[in-house]
């Protein structure tokens, strides 16, 4: 995930010396949009103690300005029913319908 070109960017913020908050941005090309590139914003979290102080919106804003500057056409994401509001805060709004299937 550290390599140079790797679509993964992944952000941090730290407080006294510990990770508090996390979130990935992966950056994926598409076929459609002359090649462009979508960004996935992928598992936000913040440290129970930590929550309330706006540090998921920041992981989130953050993510979202480094796809742009990586000339991303979209920024997208998937959230469990109850983190909808807080997305919704951060400017994303409901799109379509997200499927899934696990692997054993």
């Amino acid at each position: 995930m550290s390599a140079e070109n790797s679509p993964y960017f992944v952000a941090v913020i730290e407080f006294e010396g510990r990770i508090v908050a996390t979130g990935t941005l992966l950056i994926e090309k598409k076929f459609v949009h002359q090649c462009g590139s979508v960004g996935h914003i992928e598992d936000v979290v913040v440290d129970a103690d930590m929550r309330g102080r706006h540090l998921g919106q920041k992981i989130v804003n953050f993510l979202t300005s480094h796809a742009r500057r990586a000339s991303c056409y979209k920024v997208i994401l998937d959230c469990n029913e109850k983190n909808v509001k807080f997305y919704e805060n951060c400017g994303f709004y409901r799109k379509e319908i997200q499927m899934a299937k696990y692997f054993d």
